[in-house]
């Protein structure tokens, strides 16, 4: 049970984080930049790289020590990033998806190879005190790797719904290419720190592949049955309470089922919003309560926390910091590169690809948390978690400006217009609400 101070201090962090994250979410919005990279900047200037250094205790008030009380903050920023990919797998064209299938595999699949491959190169050239002792070169090595061919969903997502960019067709496909990534990463995360801890082992490979199997079966049958009929219990009146309730519901059992089986709760939370977008038969009005909550809420509460963690100041050692900024080279090439080359290679125009590219480049918070496995399992060396993150934060502040760049130059479609006017109706409130 929380004692009162624990309770005080948690909602003083909740609240403060939330209203620092709106106020500098606004601001970037005023300079341009989408609301998600003033919210991740408020993390950093609250956490170590910044607030810890100040010569007052300010930060030891703010954040006192003791895991209990972050893992207060954590709770609610994974619930908030749920939701959050939740309502973006609603927005997802499965028709757009079912037509340009093949572009979205080819441009993930570049924005896969190239980066992982020149990340595995570059580790082999990394000092050798970046790796910790006694760890295995090659293990380093594929994790590194790793970490440079992962997306951020979450960060992907919130950039295009700040940037209205979630119906045209660009942005579709780099989401769509963003969830490719995303499961490769996670399952060849899950490999790697499986090597690292027991070794080679075929059955580490072959159990991650039957639980990728066992979901896409689950979603494509129990899982559609399951929507379906939740909402024909709850979607019989026109108040939102009910519908919303049984969204929130349906994502988080999703999750904790791709959790439960090794996999990332993300990807489960996911699924549930393209099947509640789907075949939920909902009216995207009763649910824009839940896409209010998830964007201007519990979404920049997550931004910021995930900042919290992130210690820039290991960047002033010259030798860091000229790694970090080969590493970071290699990363945002390699992304840009694979996307580019994929694009191409579908037949889209140079602007497409450009977007496809810069969109992709956003690690974020995913970045982080791959950051966070290495650290823990003794993979990567404290330096060289510090250079994970700044390529994290650095591409992730980097992809709106290049995106509204490509964008401008990218004609609009008439599915793109129908596509916006649907998305319209999630600012729209039900005629049974609006009368109240």
């Amino acid at each position: 049970m929380l004692s009162a101070d624990q309770l005080l201090v948690f909602l003083l962090q909740l609240a403060s984080i939330l209203a620092l994250a709106m106020a500098f979410g606004r601001l970037a919005a005023r300079l341009g930049m989408p609301a998600v990279v003033g919210e991740l900047l408020v993390g950093i200037l609250l956490g170590p790289s910044l607030l810890l250094r100040l010569p007052t205790d300010l930060s030891g008030r703010f954040f006192p020590g003791g895991a209990e009380q972050m893992h207060l903050l954590d709770a609610v920023a994974q619930i908030g990033v749920l939701l959050l990919v939740g309502v973006t797998g609603m927005h997802l064209d499965l028709d757009l998806v079912r037509r340009r299938g093949r572009t979205a595999v080819m441009v993930s699949g570049g924005g896969l190879i190239v980066p992982l491959g020149l990340g595995i190169g570059a580790a082999f050239l990394l000092p050798a005190g970046l790796s910790p002792k006694g760890a295995d070169r090659v293990v380093f090595a594929l994790f590194l790797g790793v970490a440079m061919c992962v997306s951020a969903i979450p960060v992907i997502a919130k950039t295009l719904m700040d940037m209205r960019l979630l119906h045209r067709n660009v942005g579709q496909l780099t989401l769509t290419a963003g969830v490719i990534d995303d499961v490769f990463g996670w399952f060849m995360l899950s490999v790697v720190s499986s090597v690292a801890v027991a070794g080679v082992r075929g059955t580490v490979i072959l159990q991650s592949l039957a639980s990728v199997a066992v979901v896409a079966l689950i979603s494509l049958t129990a899982g559609r049955w399951a929507v379906r009929h939740t909402f024909r219990l709850v979607g019989l009146g026109n108040e939102p309470g009910p519908v919303v309730a049984a969204a929130v519901v349906l994502i988080l059992l999703a999750a904790a089922a791709t959790h439960a089986l090794r996999l990332e709760p993300i990807l489960g939370a996911f699924l549930a919003g393209i099947l509640i977008g789907r075949v939920g038969g909902i009216e995207p009005a009763r649910l824009a309560p839940l896409r209010t909550i998830a964007l201007s809420v519990l979404g920049p509460v997550f931004f910021a926390t995930a900042g919290l963690r992130m210690d820039l100041g290991a960047l002033l050692d010259p030798r860091i910091a000229v790694a970090g900024l080969g590493m970071l080279a290699v990363a945002i090439i390699g992304k840009f590169v694979g996307a580019w080359a994929g694009a191409k290679l579908s037949g889209l125009n140079r602007w497409e690809a450009l977007a496809l590219g810069a969109g992709l480049n956003a690690r974020g918070v995913i970045e982080v948390t791959v950051a966070m496995v290495g650290l823990r399992l003794g993979i990567l060396s404290v330096p060289a978690y510090t250079i994970v993150v700044l390529i994290a934060v650095v591409t992730s502040l980097m992809a709106p400006p290049l995106l509204r760049l490509a964008m401008e130059r990218v004609e609009r479609t008439a599915d793109e217009e129908l596509r916006e006017a649907r998305h319209r109706e999630w600012s729209r409130l039900p005629d049974a609400v609006q009368s109240d």
